[in-house]
């Protein structure tokens, strides 16, 4: 953690593409030692997969377009101004059905999981998406038990 302000300005620090689409790390365990900050573009068709999580904490809080979200066993079509809390050992999915791109506010507690979004748009990029072992294995190492496949 650096102990100082963090201002980003667009564009500015560092981000990975999903599907072409941007996710910009706000504020990441570099940071902070209590939560990191992402904007996420999700593009159309892109779904995480029915996953949870055994520690972490996520908000997705949507900014431009709509989400389609499972959340336990209820689906939520997310608009504008939709704010989805998450704590931990909750299924859920977390996805795009329009035909238009999605863009979500999202934190995760505790920070570090801007390492699994590195490693993930690299295995995306290779193509190893399609491969559900090679991302549940990925999803192991980040605190994340993949319940259903990745769709992108």
């Amino acid at each position: 953690m650096s102990g100082q302000a963090i201002i980003r300005r667009p564009g500015e620090g560092k981000s990975v593409k999903f599907a072409g689409q941007p996710m910009a790390f706000l504020v990441t365990a570099n940071d902070t030692r209590h939560t990191s900050m992402f904007e996420w573009t999700i593009p159309p068709g892109f779904f995480t997969g029915l996953h949870v999580h055994r520690v972490q904490e996520e908000t997705f809080y949507v900014l431009e377009g709509e989400c389609d979200w499972q959340v336990g066993n209820e689906r939520v079509r997310a608009t504008p101004g939709t704010y989805l809390f998450l704590p931990p050992g909750v299924p859920h999915n977390i996805g795009n059905a329009s035909d238009k791109i999605a863009r979500v506010l999202m934190t995760v507690s505790p920070p570090g999981h801007e390492r699994y979004f590195e490693e993930l748009a690299e295995t995306v990029a290779r193509g190893g998406a399609a491969d559900p072992g090679t991302i549940a294995e990925l999803r192991a190492r980040y605190d994340t038990d993949q319940l259903s496949a990745l769709r992108s």
